[in-house]
């Protein structure tokens, strides 16, 4: 992927704006039950970073753990969902499309939980499908030379 730098956005208010200074590492559907609700939407869509290339201002809003090995956060204003991180993935930050000033640019390459996708909900594309998590590839995007994609 090739996209001019640095990737900017900000919550539906603009209290809280990012700027990331490298491309995401990743860019996904998510169909799990966890994603659905935190985004109040069929799917969520999102594009992972490393953890040291985003910056928050004035700050990366409320967090909140819904579970263990979660961290959610949202802006105290207007309520958007900022980003959320994973334990089991612990050097990327996960921020939704939908806040992303680029993502036209950004075409999700894989749907992660698609056991868990909506039955009337059909997206014809050639991303790669994961009954349950992405997770190998996620973190293959971080380092291929030591993971495999299943």
């Amino acid at each position: 992927m090739v996209i001019e730098l640095p990737i900017t956005g900000r919550c539906y208010c603009g209290k809280v704006a990012f700027s990331s200074s490298d491309e995401p590492q990743a860019v996904a559907y998510c169909h799990c039950d966890d994603c659905k609700r935190s985004t109040g939407a069929p799917l969520a869509a999102f594009a992972a970073f490393e953890v040291s290339a985003v910056t928050f201002s004035p700050d990366g809003g409320k967090a909140f753990r819904p579970r263990d090995g979660v961290t959610r956060t949202f802006c105290e204003t207007c309520g958007s969902s900022l980003w959320a991180r994973y334990d089991y993935l612990p050097d990327q930050i996960y921020i939704p499309l939908g806040l992303i000033d680029q993502a036209a640019d950004l075409q999700p390459e894989v749907h992660a939980y698609d056991s868990q996708r909506l039955p009337w909900l059909h997206i014809q594309d050639s991303a790669q499908r994961f009954a349950k998590s992405s997770q190998s590839l996620l973190r293959s995007s971080r380092n291929p030379s030591t993971e495999t994609v299943q």
